[in-house]
């Protein structure tokens, strides 16, 4: 197998010529490490360079011998470095365990070659950290990949690895697989164990997954992941039948909604929206019933629940590397943005957090009536094409936070609600732009039920495929 051979398979496809003896897990390796190192010095995708070993997997799991990288960000893995993409934390700090979803990737046969980007506490749509510099698009090297997992999914677009490791506080997972052409799920909150470091990463927002090109690899790896951890505080309730049956099982007529809509009021670029009329019309051609309608939402009550909670997580993560360090917060170990969002949180009170976390439950209680009447929600998963690097700048000078989540919000009006209200979402690479760059549709479905988005979404990757799409950069 060649480079070119090796590009054209998923993870599921890998893991069957390794079964069968028709290519070693090394040889796999070795290609996956040549295709890396071949397309990251234009993308910068990595931190610190690879591994010099993968680190260990099982021999027998569901993707025994699969090239894969993590985030560096929130998945610890024993004596491996997590820099979460700042300078306070300098070279890294070394967590003695694995986290729970480590192991669990460790058991599925995932081999872990590297840490990919992500920007500065994960808190921006684009991957421009100080600490490491900006993470190029390999469909456009001049614009983002989108955040905070922009490095996996810029490794993965490229064809360098399969799949990849990301996480999803507003969008994360979402929106660099939009991006970037490809499948990106977050899966409902409580699916994936979130410890032993975390017990409610973001109160509650924040979710780990991953980022593929095919929809049986989200499935495949979901099976080989999901379920809670040990003493997790609560947890999802266990799927009837695995996901990578529901993946090959048609969906049946569905209840779909549509709107192109942001419940901010933020403008939807119009190739964005068209694309998503497209997909709908789509839909009502394979038989599902489809009609324009959209849950209510209070945008400003939401930014009032997202403020405190973000602002209160930065101050506690980075307050407490300070403490590990021995290092003073400030400019020089902060970019700007950050240094104001962590002034901001530590300032707030018990009080102000536990308001932030009943307006979260008043969004959820008056969105969670609408998917009683649909089964599924069609919206873009961003609200145009990647930014140009440099654009949207977490260093820039003199923005409250606030003012930097309604900058943020107006890039993604459409993902952050899923991360309050748990739901599972999913965006799938079903457009194309006039530029050339690739454009995501978001599918939501209710609390509980990724079953109808992995049947949905394979459905539509018969019917709108995108496997022979490639970037410029592969």
């Amino acid at each position: 197998m060649d480079l070119s051979e090796y590009s054209e398979y998923d993870a599921v496809g890998l893991a069957q010529l390794i079964r069968s003896g028709q290519i070693s897990a090394q040889e796999v390796e070795q290609l996956a490490r040549q295709a890396i190192l071949e397309v990251n010095p234009r993308l910068n995708a990595l931190v610190g360079g690879l591994f010099e070993e993968a680190l260990t997997a099982a021999s027998d799991g569901p993707l025994v011998g699969v090239p894969f990288v993590v985030k560096d960000f929130s998945l610890h893995a024993a004596g491996v470095r997590t820099a979460v993409g700042t300078r306070l934390a300098g070279e890294g700090i070394v967590f003695p365990h694995d986290t729970d979803l480590m192991a669990r990737f460790r058991q599925a046969g995932l081999v872990t070659l590297g840490r990919t980007t992500t920007p500065e506490f994960a808190f921006n749509v684009t991957t421009e950290p100080v600490a490491g510099g900006p993470t190029r698009n390999p469909w456009n090297l001049a614009r983002s990949t989108g955040g905070s997992s922009g490095g996996s999914a810029a490794l993965v677009a490229a064809r360098a690895v399969p799949v990849a490791h990301g996480t999803d506080g507003a969008g994360s997972i979402r929106i660099p697989a939009a991006w970037c052409g490809l499948v990106g799920l977050k899966p409902t909150r409580g699916r994936i164990p979130p410890g032993p470091d975390s017990d409610e990463r973001l109160c509650g927002l924040g979710v780990d997954f991953a980022l593929a090109r095919t929809v049986r690899d989200v499935a495949v790896l979901l099976d080989a992941v999901c379920g809670p951890g040990n003493g997790d505080k609560y947890f999802a309730a266990p799927p009837q039948r695995p996901y990578t049956q529901e993946a090959m099982t048609p969906p049946g007529r569905l209840r779909i909604a549509m709107t192109t809509q942001a419940w901010s009021g933020a403008p939807v670029d119009g190739e964005y929206a068209d694309t998503v009329t497209m997909v709908c019309r789509e839909l009502a051609t394979l038989g599902h019933e489809v009609e324009e309608a959209s849950p209510r939402v209070d945008w400003e009550a939401f930014i009032d629940a997202n403020v405190p909670i973000w602002t209160a997580s930065l101050a506690d993560s980075a307050l407490s590397i300070a403490r590990a360090r021995g290092v003073d917060l400030g400019p020089d170990v902060l970019e700007a943005v950050t240094l104001a969002s962590v002034e901001y949180g530590r300032q707030l009170t018990a009080v102000d957090l536990l308001r932030a976390l009943k307006l979260c439950g008043a969004i959820t209680r008056g969105v969670s009536p609408f998917f009683r009447s649909y089964d599924v929600l069609v919206t873009p998963t961003v609200a145009g094409p990647p930014p140009l690097l440099g654009t949207v700048n977490q260093n820039e000078p003199g923005i409250d936070p606030r003012n930097w989540l309604n900058r943020l919000f107006a890039l993604i009006p459409f993902t952050p609600l899923f991360n309050v209200t748990g739901q599972p979402a999913i965006s799938l690479p079903l457009g194309h732009s006039s530029e050339g760059l690739p454009i995501g549709v978001q599918f939501v479905a209710r609390y509980g039920d990724e079953a109808t988005l992995l049947r949905l979404a394979a459905q539509l990757e018969q019917a709108l495929p995108w496997s022979q799409r490639r970037p410029a950069l592969s």
